[in-house]
């Protein structure tokens, strides 16, 4: 069974400074690879002047995720991506890109000044942003008359389901996607109307 996690609530921008080569951290909820190259290609049509748009990302529960990568974009190798992603593990956040643009300002800052910026400010815009908690969502499938078809989806606007989908035929087969405390009220509203109902891909 899947869990729930923090992920970020939103995209949040933050900047910082050392020695004169600035650092602007961006961090946005992802769900894929093509997620994080769209981010990418906005930081660098926002800031086509900038020197390095360097990123990592995971996507999935964190300490298990599913996905997770991560970009020095000519940084020297392990400078920039692997302290913003180990940043990203500490927060302990899923589904989750940040994106570190830099304008250097003339003064070289070494490896270990490297490191120590883009953990920086990948940890500026993490400790800022707010976080909601990914809830795994179910499917149940229900088989219902045509009658009971509104009822059944005034019931999942007062428990935050979903009816994603309807397919109409003798009678309506919903598909109801949900999240998992929600699965037991269902079965009983389910069996105190006497409908079918079973449990589909979502719920594993």
């Amino acid at each position: 069974m899947s869990r729930a996690y923090p992920v970020p609530a939103g995209q949040l921008e933050r900047e910082t400074e050392v020695r004169k080569s600035r650092f602007i951290a961006r961090v946005a909820p992802v769900h894929s690879r093509d997620d994080v190259r769209a981010l990418v290609s906005q930081a660098w049509a926002d800031h086509p002047d900038a020197r390095h748009v360097c990123w990592a990302y995971q996507v999935g529960p964190p300490g298990s995720a599913a996905e997770a990568a991560m970009n020095d974009d000519g940084e020297p190798s392990g400078t920039a991506g692997k302290p913003i992603l180990n940043v990203i593990q500490y927060k302990d956040m899923g589904d989750v890109a940040v994106i570190v643009i830099r304008y250097f300002g003339g003064i070289k800052l070494g490896a270990g000044g490297l490191v120590r910026a883009y953990a920086g400010a990948a940890e500026s815009v993490l400790s800022a942003v707010g976080r909601v908690v990914n809830q795994p969502m179910e499917e149940v499938i229900v088989e219902l008359p045509f009658a009971m078809e509104q009822p059944l989806r005034h019931w999942c606007e007062q428990h935050g389901a979903d009816p994603a989908q309807a397919s109409y035929g003798e009678g309506v087969t919903m598909r109801v996607q949900l999240p998992e405390a929600a699965i037991g009220p269902l079965v009983a509203f389910c069996e105190a109307n006497q409908l079918n109902y079973h449990y589909g891909k979502a719920g594993g």
